[in-house]
């Protein structure tokens, strides 16, 4: 390894090595906002090209949420991308018109907009992976946003540092180190001022509830998370294993005919069946809620002919062996 990398850097060839992030001959798309996070990721990835020999190419999504400091943004991350012989690829996106005409939150218009963007320039230009500067602070966060709204244990994942063809290099890096890193290489960034509110959730955990726990609780919280984190992962890998298996084994525990066997779910825990009836509800595009699964686990402790109702447009009936998913009868829908 290269005498002239940081300890930093050094650090993060190991990650992209050891994870097998980053191979040779690699094509490497990162995106970069213009903050502190994505910058550090640009200069991270570019000190590790002359080591593992990959290619490295820029993206910056500009949503026009901000005015002249979205294209601010824009200016400073194609001016350091050129200064450090990068190609940067550009796009603008009028993220207020798409979120009205989508129907969705602003922060999940530009979550669509970004990663279709990047989508498509790996389409074009053959990217075979995309970086993103989220590190161990953001996977803190995220795994209390999704405890905090009632996740199961699988969701405590958090974020993967490696998910397809996207990848988190900075993943095992706190905030401190990327600001230790940005301030040792003089590495200029932007500033946006709405993370420092607190009214999105997810700013109110970052500004709010980690200072506390951490204060009472001196660097234990961020790597507790980051245990859970890998530990929800490798139960994740575990039960996608054991539940294909189940399914293979057991043709009634597939959804055949949108209709589950009854004597199949009858033989299994609590836990499968719960699972197996989210796994159905996703194929069937319903949300499966808590709520729900409970109520389809107490259906099987009924009856034949006994139904509830899963959402406006569908049901689940007890039709002799089978739990049937269905619209309701036409009697029941002139009812509602």
């Amino acid at each position: 390894m290269s005498n002239d990398l940081t300890p930093i850097e050094k650090a993060f060839v190991e990650q992209l090595t050891t994870r097998k992030l980053v191979e040779k001959g690699s094509s490497v798309l990162a995106a970069v906002s213009g903050g502190p996070d994505s910058m550090a990721l640009m200069h991270l990835l570019q000190s590790a090209r002359p080591v593992l020999h990959f290619s490295l190419e820029i993206a910056h999504c500009h949503f026009g949420l901000r005015d002249r400091e979205s294209d601010l943004d824009e200016s400073l991350v194609a001016e350091e991308a050129a200064r450090l012989g990068l190609r940067c690829h550009v796009r603008h996106f009028d993220t207020r018109r798409d979120a009205g005409s989508w129907k969705k939150s602003i922060e999940e218009t530009a979550r669509i907009e970004r990663y279709g963007f990047f989508s498509e320039l790996q389409r074009t230009c053959g990217f075979d992976r995309v970086a993103t500067g989220h590190h161990v602070n953001d996977n803190a966060e995220t795994i209390l946003f999704n405890l905090f709204r009632g996740t199961s244990v699988p969701g405590l994942k958090g974020i993967r540092a490696h998910h397809g063809t996207l990848i988190r290099p900075m993943l095992l890096m706190r905030r401190e180190d990327v600001m230790s890193y940005i301030d040792a290489k003089n590495i200029a960034y932007r500033t946006d001022a709405s993370n420092f509110g607190i009214e999105p959730d997810r700013n109110f955990i970052r500004h709010r509830v980690i200072p506390v726990i951490e204060e009472r609780f001196q660097h234990k919280l961020l790597p507790s998370l980051r245990r859970i984190s890998e530990q929800a992962g490798e139960l994740e890998e575990f039960l996608e294993l054991h539940f294909e298996k189940l399914q293979q084994e057991n043709d009634g525990l597939r959804l055949c005919d949108d209709c589950l066997r009854v004597s199949d779910l009858a033989r299994l825990t609590t836990f499968e069946r719960k699972e197996l009836f989210k796994r159905a509800l996703q194929e069937l595009c319903i949300e499966p809620s808590s709520k729900v699964i409970d109520s389809l686990c107490a259906l099987l402790g009924t009856q034949p002919g006994r139904r509830i109702r899963i959402s406006g447009g569908v049901e689940a009936v007890w039709k002799g062996k089978l739990i049937c998913f269905h619209p309701p009868a036409k009697s029941d829908t002139e009812k509602g």
